[in-house]
């Protein structure tokens, strides 16, 4: 893709979630629910970070792995009362609902898919806690931004709308304010038509997806698959608690830590360009010789040039190292740098 064309996107959408406040529909992602007293206990056995410390309103951002270390999926996990939500990529709900179903034996839990009767939206941007307040406000309830304000990510909170329950987390996808809202699929369109009445704009996920690389975050199906070590993308400061107890893939990811101080053979990055913005795929070589692949890339407005996410090996991950890029047979030089590519404001 040429930066010609990546200038072809509506970069007032971008402007409208930089200085004001987007809306983007997520009703792409899975939503599986659990339910049950042991819901908490069970979950805190499969995934990577610590689930039991989980108190309703909070949440966090966590992973499922393999036996081997690695990834069947990532997620966030919100602690609503009485309910656990899980958001998750799209198409892996369906599969999770029945790997999770098939682990419970004597627990008290139920796990629900939720896809097909909620959705969810991104509501993004520096004012986007004022909008997101002034639509729950009403005669019989007042909602202030500065409650909204107060949630750190995945914190959440259940509000009302037409009488209806909305559950509301904080998100940092975009490193600016931001907030997922999840409820019922049939309020969505009065929902968002709230919202444009308070000054939101409606923007395309493509626009969000130059805020999550500019981020330097991958999205798992994207940056992550299931050959991905966590370790691999970076992710395990926000994913993966060292003192929690045993979790599937545990033994993997403490022998990496522990033993190998950490080092994969290959590593997340991101890359700065000059010239075009190269296509997911592209090899990344270093003397002639491959040393790994993009797996994401945009035109960056913020550094009014191409960036890009991908995996090289090891041994040239240091912020400042050269490499090329290899679009249509023709090779442009790239800089790896220091992820997030660009310094923001999420509070």
């Amino acid at each position: 893709m040429l930066v010609e064309e990546t200038l072809m996107l509506p970069l007032d959408e971008y402007q409208a979630i930089r200085t004001g406040t987007g809306i983007v529909d997520r009703s792409i992602r899975g939503r599986v629910a659990l339910r049950g007293q042991d819901r908490l206990a069970y979950l805190h056995g499969l995934l990577t970070n610590d689930i039991l410390a989980l108190k309703p309103g909070r949440g966090c951002y966590s992973a499922y792995l393999t036996p081997q270390g690695r990834m069947i999926t990532d997620m966030s996990v919100l602690e609503i009362e009485g309910m656990t939500l899980l958001d998750v990529p799209p198409s892996i709900q369906g599969r999770l609902v029945q790997m999770f179903d098939v682990l419970v034996f004597t627990e008290d839990v139920k796990v629900i898919d939720l896809t097909s009767g909620w959705t969810s939206i991104g509501i993004y941007g520096p004012s986007s806690a004022g909008k997101l307040s002034a639509v729950f406000n009403s005669k019989t309830a007042v909602t202030s931004e500065q409650q909204l304000l107060a949630l750190r990510e995945h914190d959440n909170i259940q509000l009302v709308f037409e009488e209806e329950a909305v559950v509301v987390t904080r998100t940092n996808e975009t490193g600016l304010i931001g907030f997922h809202a999840f409820f019922d699929r049939q309020l969505s369109d009065r929902f968002v038509e709230r919202l444009r009445n308070e000054g939101a704009t409606t923007v395309c996920a493509d626009i969000v997806k130059i805020f999550r690389i500019e981020m330097g975050r991958p999205e798992f199906g994207v940056d992550m698959d299931e050959t991905t070590i966590p370790l691999e993308a970076d992710i395990q400061d926000r994913a993966i608690s060292t003192t929690k107890g045993c979790y599937v893939g545990q033994e993997v990811i403490i022998r990496v830590l522990h033993r190998g101080h950490g080092r994969v053979v290959r590593k997340l990055v991101g890359l700065v360009l000059d010239e075009a913005v190269p296509i997911p795929g592209s090899l990344i070589k270093k003397r002639d010789k491959d040393v790994g692949q993009v797996t994401s890339a945009v035109f960056s407005p913020a550094l009014g040039k191409p960036i890009a996410l991908g995996y090289v090996h090891r041994d040239f991950v240091n912020p400042g190292t050269v490499v090329d890029v290899v679009l249509d047979g023709h090779c442009q030089s790239a800089t790896v740098t220091r992820l997030p590519f660009c310094e923001t404001a999420a509070n």
